[in-house]
């Protein structure tokens, strides 16, 4: 049972966590009503071939006994050996499909999930008080209605159909076998879809119960969950993974700012660093973006897309981007090296300083 503290959904991890341990979502009435449906339509579908080979077979039954070859023996042999040949050709494609589709439908609520931690024994599973404490639980006592339910639905409809189909028995009794035949499989596919209709709807019940008792088990409490962020940020992989998604933010904020930059000066492959200088609003160079290797070559390219300046100046490059932060104004020992590039590069561009 839920404890009534647990009043928050569970977090991701959560899910997570319980899906390791086999704890998924699954509805067996909705898997049970699926292969019984399927079965249903397979045998209606099969039931002429069906019916053609139970009639081969009781006609090679009739002349093995009425000529038989051999001895007794052999001719209950082969009999034997038609019988298993004609169950195997009815029975094994419906078992077949029926299997297939059992899987499908559990797979489907599941998420293909394989796990072998329900495998594992466990001493709660034998355990007198924990028997007891299932026997009398929500679950138990729903899934003893639904039986009752099932049970219940299962005699109307077999003696609705009975009744439907009683006074009509007699009219059989003048008619050929073929006819009659006929009109009783007709009377029991009605009677085996009315069957598969009515567990359908206690199906459907079943699986939106099943969803909310799930969800209600997976509940925590505000104290799990502030116990499991805990857990979380101190986990080395996700913080490894946080620190890695930040880096990426901040170096994609930085690329947005390359286009604004007055200059990039670079060492031709290893550094590269963007600066802004506006005489009316800076004291100094900005740094708006620095980078080494495969991003100072991001850095180059994106200025060059966008008319930045490039100016090659090794020494100047590696000063930069060993002393230089982001987003504040170079060291004063740079001033007069930076200032002969911004020099330069305003001549070029017909601005002063």
């Amino acid at each position: 049972m839920a404890d009534g503290s647990k009043t928050e959904k569970a977090t991701p991890k959560k899910r997570r966590d319980e899906r390791k341990k086999g704890n998924v979502f699954l509805s067996q009435d909705a898997v049970s009503v699926a292969t019984l449906l399927t079965s249903a339509c397979l045998l209606i579908a099969m039931a002429d071939g069906i019916a053609a080979r139970l009639g081969e077979f009781i006609v090679f039954c009739v002349r093995s006994c009425a000529r038989p070859v051999g001895t007794a023996a052999d001719a209950w042999m082969e009999i034997g050996r038609q019988a298993g040949v004609v169950l195997v050709k009815t029975a094994l494609p419906l078992l077949a499909v029926t299997a297939l589709c059992a899987i499908a439908v559990t797979f489907a609520q599941t998420r293909l999930l394989v796990s072998g931690e329900l495998l594992k024994p466990k001493f709660s599973r034998i355990n007198p008080l924990q028997g007891v404490k299932r026997l009398f639980s929500l679950k138990s006592v729903v899934d003893a209605f639904k039986g009752i339910l099932k049970i219940t639905l299962l005699m109307i409809i077999i003696f609705s159909c009975l009744c439907d189909r009683f006074l009509e028995s007699s009219k059989y009794l003048y008619t050929d076998l073929d006819m009659a035949s006929r009109h009783i499989f007709e009377s029991g596919k009605n009677m085996v879809l009315c069957i598969v209709l009515a567990f359908a709807v206690v199906a459907a019940l079943d699986y939106f119960y099943q969803w909310w008792d799930y969800e209600r088990q997976l509940r925590m409490s505000k104290q799990e969950i502030k116990e499991e962020y805990k857990q979380t940020e101190g986990d080395p992989q996700i913080k490894g993974k946080i620190k890695e998604n930040q880096r990426k933010m901040a170096q994609r904020r930085m690329m947005q700012q390359v286009p604004k930059a007055d200059v990039v000066i670079r060492n031709p492959t290893h550094f590269a660093v963007a600066l802004r200088y506006d005489p009316d609003r800076d004291n100094a160079p900005i740094v708006l973006a620095k980078g080494q290797d495969e991003l100072a070559l991001r850095i180059v390219r994106v200025a060059e897309e966008n008319k930045v300046e490039v100016v090659e100046n090794v020494p100047l490059a590696r000063a930069l981007y060993a002393q230089a932060e982001l987003d504040r104004e170079i060291p004063p020992e740079l001033y007069g090296a930076v200032a002969e590039v911004l020099v330069y590069i305003f001549k070029l561009s017909k601005k002063q300083l």
